[in-house]
């Protein structure tokens, strides 16, 4: 399927730049059906699931992110295929709905999701059916592998990631997901105007090469670290996570539940550790 377009120009009156191109690019946002299609062989049904305000591209492991992170998905192995719907009905669809095709021995439990989940860009949780719905089930406490991490590689990471947010070049209004390595490799970088959803998009993409296996790792957050962000985080099994932006009170209080090293206003030489701080080097006293 042809891709969509991530930023489109738009017509701008300017003033004080001394009378430049009168020419915009924008961060596109349009919503992404996410459909689920599951039950045996000979009676299979197809669920609409979620619609979320998304910028397009990498819809297929947004869906995978999105429903792995419910808990919906169990591993990349649950997914039969995972595709764009082409025989939608209306023209405005096209391109814009994902089908998620589990196997048929899967039998995920929906009935914590008795209602279809409505996303907007700056929401991950908007629509729960309840408080108690707001946490995955199953939530990992995370395990303490060893590796500590300088307090000079987190320092780095911003600088690192900037070079791949291309979107946020042209358009300047778009957030970031970067997931690193122990060694502060990045491993994937994706962007959109959700923040929830360049989140999904990183982790779906690891889920479905196979390579979600992270407690080491590093999730970036080009924003603030809210309570999904982190819930998301800690459900995918990564260790650390570090935003430029503050973190929530609900997010240090999950991550100090679960294990997850959580830091926030990462500006210049300065951050704050909120959670977790064994996993980050102390550094010596100033004298």
């Amino acid at each position: 399927m042809e891709a969509r377009a991530s930023a489109k120009a738009t017509y701008v009156l300017r003033y004080g730049d001394g009378g430049r191109s009168p020419e915009d690019l924008l961060a596109v946002e349009e919503p992404l059906e996410i459909r689920l299609e599951l039950g045996p062989v000979t009676a299979r049904v197809q669920r609409s699931i979620a619609v979320t305000m998304r910028t397009p591209g990498h819809d297929l492991e947004l869906a995978a992110g999105f429903l792995y992170g419910e808990g919906i998905l169990r591993s990349a192995a649950a997914i039969h295929k995972i595709d764009w719907c082409r025989n939608v009905k209306l023209p405005e669809e096209h391109g814009n709905v994902v089908k998620v095709d589990l196997k048929p021995e899967e039998r995920p439990d929906l009935s914590r999701m008795e209602r279809n989940f409505y996303t907007t860009s700056s929401c991950g949780v908007c629509g729960k059916a309840s408080i108690e719905a707001i946490t995955v089930a199953g939530c990992p406490v995370l395990t303490d592998s060893g590796v500590r991490h300088s307090p000079d590689l987190i320092r780095s990471l911003p600088h690192r990631a900037l070079a791949s947010q291309l979107v946020f070049k042209h358009t300047g209004g778009i957030h970031a997901a970067s997931i690193f390595d122990r060694e502060g490799q990045l491993l994937v970088l994706r962007e959109d105007i959700g923040r929830h959803n360049a989140v999904d998009k990183a982790i779906g993409h690891l889920l479905l090469a196979g390579t979600l296996a992270l407690e080491d790792g590093i999730l970036l957050l080009s924003g603030r670290a809210g309570f999904e962000l982190v819930q998301k985080a800690i459900v995918a099994g990564i260790g650390t996570v570090v935003a430029v932006g503050a973190p929530s009170s609900l997010a240090v209080d999950l991550a100090r539940q679960h294990g997850l090293t959580l830091a926030g206003f990462l500006r210049g030489d300065r951050f704050n550790v909120y959670s977790g701080e064994f996993r980050i080097l102390r550094e010596p006293a100033s004298s």
